[in-house]
């Protein structure tokens, strides 16, 4: 059972005591089923990468067999090409309801593994999960497009859509760091992924036109941020050219432009890629800003209408979006893996070829 003291790490001023921090992570853990599954709720659907989000937020908090149990989950029902269902009902792996195979959330268990192995230490399981991490990675590389960029996803019946998408490509930047690290942390090299990462960041620096134009969404402007691929003053200048699009102060972050709608996940997500940035103080106002959406029981609202008919739409309480807000507040806080992780500390750099540098 968590107790206050395992979560004093995750208080953050206007944004979480020690006991609502407490509340929220016995919240997720309640959803979580015996198996190890972390669906959006119980009796919704699970998807990888939301999956090893709240796997995340449990290490985190010092949860970590939780973590564990989530991430063997992945291992045991991962399919034969390495990759995952893009949705299975309830966490139930018999029960998929979108056979789609996306990029991005077979990748993100690369960046849900090297958390739990920094958090923990823990030889066994990056040995155990090694596997896993390879086939996922395999997976996603067989769909990189000779521009860099990484296609969407496979149809159920496998015919690639080549189709990329900059969210998505920037998560994989990511992932692929993590995947990097976790091989040279086994002394197990891999320079085809490390080619294959420098000419993702230079698409995602260097070339738009390469992606589909999903400008509208604000996940499309902090994403390369958030995974690591525009740093320093190209960082800056692209959070600034869109913060008054996309940031109603004292509510949030809008999911969509000209929607009224504002979403915790993308807000805390935003806090993130702020905090990445160096700039804290703006990170913290992001997060108090969205506490209009913490219910009753710890879990937070995915998001919330603010013109018309004002309401929380859509009516869910999202274990993602409690697991960012909790690794939001856990990088603010100086929480070692989650700082690590999402800040770069021993992701390799410089992996662009010379020739894309400029």
């Amino acid at each position: 059972m968590t107790t206050p003291e395992q979560t004093e790490h995750l208080v953050l001023p206007g944004v979480l005591t020690a006991e609502q921090a407490t509340e929220t992570v016995a919240a997720l853990l309640a959803v979580q089923r015996e198996d190890g599954a972390l669906p959006w709720f119980r009796g919704h659907h699970l998807d990888p990468w939301d999956h090893t989000e709240a796997a995340m937020a449990l290490d985190a908090a010092g949860e970590h067999a939780a973590a564990e149990r989530a991430y063997e989950w992945l291992a045991r029902h991962q399919n034969k090409d390495g990759s995952w269902y893009a949705a299975y009902h309830d966490g139930d792996p018999d029960r998929p309801t979108d056979r789609g195979l996306e990029s991005n959330f077979c990748a993100y268990v690369a960046v849900g593994v090297w958390h739990h192995y920094l958090a923990t230490g823990d030889d066994g399981f990056i040995d155990r999960m090694w596997p896993t991490v390879y086939a996922a990675v395999e997976f996603v590389l067989r769909l990189q497009q000779p521009g860099g960029q990484i296609g969407w996803k496979r149809e159920s019946d496998g015919t690639p859509v080549d189709d990329a998408l900059l969210t998505g490509s920037s998560s994989i930047h990511q992932a692929l760091r993590c995947a990097l690290a976790i091989a040279e942390q086994r002394e197990e090299p891999q320079p085809d992924w490390e080619l294959a990462t420098g000419a993702l960041a230079h698409a995602i620096r260097s070339h738009p036109e390469r992606f589909l134009d999903k400008s509208r969404y604000s996940m499309d402007w902090y994403y390369p941020v958030l995974g690591g691929a525009l740093t320093g003053a190209a960082a800056k200048e692209r959070i600034e050219e869109a913060w008054d699009r996309f940031v109603v102060p004292g509510l949030g972050v809008r999911c969509v432009l000209p929607n009224p709608w504002v979403t915790g996940g993308e807000s805390c997500e935003l806090a993130l890629a702020l905090w990445v940035m160096g700039e804290s103080d703006r990170a913290l106002e992001i997060l108090q800003s969205i506490q209009h959406l913490r219910a009753e029981g710890g879990m937070y609202w995915t998001g919330y209408v603010f013109e018309g008919n004002r309401a929380f739409w859509p009516e869910e309480l999202t274990t993602w979006t409690a697991g960012s807000l909790l690794l939001a507040v856990a990088a603010l806080g100086g929480d070692e893996a989650t700082v690590a992780v999402f800040g770069g500390e021993r992701l390799p750099t410089g992996l662009e070829p010379d020739c894309c540098a400029a």
